[in-house]
């Protein structure tokens, strides 16, 4: 069962701000890669406000629902010693802009 490791709100401009949780809680933002030049760098890089940067995300398209949806990796020292995989899902029926970092553990 999915977990939230936070909240972030999407705002006009496709960048998204929140709170990570999971044993930082931590401001983050998510904020589009400006200088994305190959196709396997990240369509978004996530910032920490204590961290500095912590990760990335790529857009994807569900293979059932076909619904594009952000998949995320995070990866630091302060996190834990494996890289946390992880989507943002709608947190919320009544907002289209307010979505939770869910993580699925493996183990």
């Amino acid at each position: 069962m999915a977990q939230s490791l936070g909240y972030v709100t999407r705002h006009e401009n496709g960048n998204f701000e929140g709170v990570l949780s999971m044993g930082l809680n931590s401001r983050i933002k998510i904020v589009s890669n400006e200088a994305k030049d190959k196709e396997t760098q990240p369509d978004f890089r996530i910032f920490s406000a204590q961290l500095g940067e912590i990760g990335g995300g790529w857009n994807r398209v569900g293979k059932t629902s076909n619904k594009p949806y952000l998949s995320l990796t995070l990866a630091h020292p302060m996190i834990g010693p494996r890289k946390v995989y992880a989507n943002l899902g709608a947190a919320s029926e009544s907002s289209d802009d307010e979505f939770a970092i869910l993580w699925n553990p493996q183990d």
